[in-house]
């Protein structure tokens, strides 16, 4: 049976196979610097964005041939350079270019204009770590382009260009999308010149397990562990170099920016997978205006959602009874404590919107920021109930963690670990890991079949040397999503995940 993979659009991509990570990444230092910003605030109101019902079935092609029109003007060529380390250290391999053992590698995505005076909005896969960034406009201007901020745990970036009156393009609303609608994709595939495709929404609020994997030495930045994945499933063919690019609705407006292929041969094959703008406009504003991401937590765990079935019919529930979201634990001190939720209540719905996932769930948290209120209705009791939280950040629920707070994760996982040995270190040529000793029955490991005697390598892209690191870990993912990259006994090489709430 052929592996399954999930594939990352821009040039230099990692391939995500079950049984084992393989990348072509672009290996440099961060030398593109992130800049806060104030001002005004990206909004809707930014880009006339709108809140009506998407489109429906095209009737012609001349509906296309609108979406195109509309869409193609905002949709730029981004080109990234990347230089090799100042030390001369490159661990991908031996040194190729210039004597001293330097060399430069190149990229290619693609990028929206999302204001009139030359913001764009991008993933954070195709500009992280550039030396420099060039953005190319379908007139063939081309600008030098400045990163204002990303944000690795939606994989967003917002960088400008110093330019005015230029075409943006027009906001939609990705709530309001149905699966089985026409959408256009527009970018720039292989380098090629603008290119636009169409299919349908197949699915959405899907979880694919591709934020925050580590490249392929093992090198990924701590991101805070807060990985949202709630993506837009189409099948408008899409490949290499469409990261970054729109995915737009038959009247041309914005309703995801394209990031990742499910793909069996690192081209197109069939499903591809953008980022909800509804989701992007909170992100990319507080991009704009602060230069980082300010979340708002509630402070509950739940299953991940690639084990949510699984979670819910071991708690001898039927998946398709359980309407909403299932509390699998409660942060002390959280605004979910305040609100008075507890373990087993089942989150229903969201400011009056219903919950069908947890990745919904996971998205519509990520929209808000720290002391928003929330509305949320749950079941208790077979009771429905309602409550009110005030969201808190990140720093105000990292002081809520306790040893109490990682004996319930320990508890959860259902796992005990230990030093790697030095001589399993040398036998599997192995920097770092931490051997799983016992699985208890009735925990995670358990549940999805990690024996004991598995190596644990890295934890959320850290790479992890004792079992302190991995306290250290857990709690820094508390409040967000654990992903383990793991050497089975029999040497296959592993990655699971599981949700430790929002």
């Amino acid at each position: 049976m052929r592996k399954s993979t999930i594939l990352l659009l821009s040039s230099g991509f990692c391939l995500l196979q079950l049984g084992g990570v393989s990348c072509n990444s672009k290996k440099s230092p961060d030398g593109a610097n992130t800049t806060g910003r104030t001002g005004t605030a990206f909004s809707a109101n930014d880009t006339s964005a709108d809140d009506t019902p998407s489109s429906t079935a095209p009737s012609s092609i001349g509906n296309f041939v609108k979406a195109a029109k509309a869409a193609t003007p905002a949709v730029v060529h981004i080109k990234t350079t990347y230089g090799a380390p100042a030390d001369g250290d490159d661990s991908f391999g031996p040194p190729y270019g210039s004597p001293s053992g330097g060399r430069i590698a190149m990229g290619s995505g693609s990028g929206v204009l999302i204001s009139s005076d030359g913001y764009i909005a991008t993933n954070n896969h195709v500009v992280e770590n550039a030396s420099k960034i060039e953005v190319v406009l379908p007139d063939n201007r081309q600008f030098s382009a400045e990163l204002i901020g990303r944000d690795p745990n939606t994989d967003l970036a917002l960088i400008k260009i110093k330019a005015d009156h230029l075409p943006s393009i027009q906001l939609g609303n990705s709530d309001s999308v149905q699966v089985g609608e026409w959408a256009v994709a527009v970018g720039y595939p292989f380098s090629l010149n603008t290119t636009v495709t169409a299919g349908i929404i197949s699915a959405k609020a899907r979880s694919i397990g591709i934020i925050n994997r580590p490249s392929r030495n093992g090198n990924a930045e701590p991101t805070g562990n807060l990985g949202v994945e709630s993506f837009i499933q189409t099948d408008a063919a899409i490949n290499p170099g469409n990261s970054g690019g729109a995915l737009v609705d038959t009247n041309g407006k914005l309703i995801g920016i394209n990031s990742a292929i499910a793909s069996q041969t690192g081209s197109y094959a069939g499903y591809s997978f953008a980022i909800p703008v509804n989701l992007a406009k909170k992100i990319l504003g507080d991009l704009r205006e602060y230069g980082s991401v300010k979340r708002g937590l509630l402070g509950v765990s739940f299953p991940s959602p690639n084990a949510e079935a699984q979670y819910l019919q071991q708690q001898g529930l039927q998946p398709g009874i359980v309407k909403g979201v299932r509390i699998t634990g409660v942060l002390s001190n959280s605004a979910a404590a305040a609100a008075g939720l507890q373990e087993g209540d089942i989150i229903q719905s969201i400011d009056g919107m219903p919950l069908n996932s947890s990745a919904e769930f996971s998205e519509r948290i990520a929209r808000h920021r720290p002391n928003d209120v929330v509305k949320l209705a749950y079941l208790r009791d077979n009771q429905v109930r309602s409550t009110s939280a005030t969201l808190k950040g990140e720093e105000a629920t990292a002081t809520a963690k306790s040893n109490a707070d990682l004996d319930k994760i320990y508890n959860k996982l259902g796992a005990s670990f230990s030093p790697l040995p030095s001589s399993l270190k040398q036998q599997l040529n192995l920097q770092a890991g931490v051997l799983v000793t016992e699985v208890r029955p009735g925990g995670f490991f358990d549940h999805i079949g990690i024996p004991s005697g598995t190596i644990i390598a890295f934890i959320n892209g850290k790479s992890i040397h004792n079992p302190q690191d991995i306290d250290r870990a857990l709690l820094s993912a508390q409040s967000g999503m654990i992903q383990m990259l793991a050497i089975a006994p029999d040497g296959s090489r592993v990655v699971f995940d599981f949700s430790l709430g929002a």
